[in-house]
């Protein structure tokens, strides 16, 4: 079996984020919406549905023994070009995560960790690199199942809060009308499916549903 994944741990200190991230701009569209999610536990209302909710009042908390972990896993090869979490120490304090272990793999078999964030008092959108990890741009990561694991929260916390986890692929769709590439049906379709939905990552034509690998 061809193993999709080169992975190189990469740990990089982060405090609080500010960087802007325009997906439409960079050529990237969100694909969660595909995925199926599930996390080691949580507390009443508190689950997969808040976590990926654009209001950032609601959030993910765990709610047991650590590591908690959050599960991503796609019905076929994807190609992640991008992966962001939402984390607030202002709101959160003991809740607030400090360090998070990134894994990714074909199935739970052959998880590999490909990244490690220790976090000080993160506050917006935190950047998960994907640094040597595959592809031609040694920044495509090429997985089934990607898991992301809370080994430490401030404080010594027990449990912990995430407000927001965004999955992004290459967006053909967008590569192809800045090379004028589409006709005329397909621009119309993208401006509607595409560009008004901002980050809610509705994929142009499905075609993925038969093919080997969602990019």
């Amino acid at each position: 079996m061809v193993n999709p994944i080169l992975l190189i741990t990469s740990t990089v200190p982060i405090g609080t984020s500010h960087s802007s991230f325009d997906s439409p701009v960079l050529g990237l569209k969100e694909i969660g919406n595909f995925a199926r999610w599930t996390v080691s536990s949580c507390t009443s209302s508190c689950g997969v549905k808040e976590m990926r909710d654009e209001n950032k009042k609601l959030f993910w908390q765990s709610e047991g023994t650590r590591p908690h972990h959050i599960n991503i896993h796609f019905p076929h090869l994807v190609s992640i070009h991008s992966i962001r979490l939402y984390l607030d120490f202002e709101a959160d304090g003991s809740f607030t995560p400090t360090r998070i272990f990134c894994l990714a793999g074909t199935g739970y078999h052959d998880l590999i960790p490909f990244s490690e964030l220790d976090m000080r008092r993160p506050k917006g959108w935190v950047d998960v690199p994907l640094e040597n990890v595959g592809g031609d741009d040694g920044k495509t990561l090429r997985v089934f199942l990607v898991q992301i694991q809370i080994a430490d929260i401030h404080q010594n916390g027990k449990d912990a809060r995430v407000r927001g986890l965004k999955v992004y692929t290459q967006d053909e769709g967008i590569t192809q009308v800045k090379q004028g590439g589409m006709g005329g049906e397909a621009r119309k379709q993208y401006s509607v499916y595409g560009q008004t939905n901002g980050d809610k990552g509705h994929l142009l034509g499905l075609d993925w549903l038969g093919g080997d690998e969602l990019r």
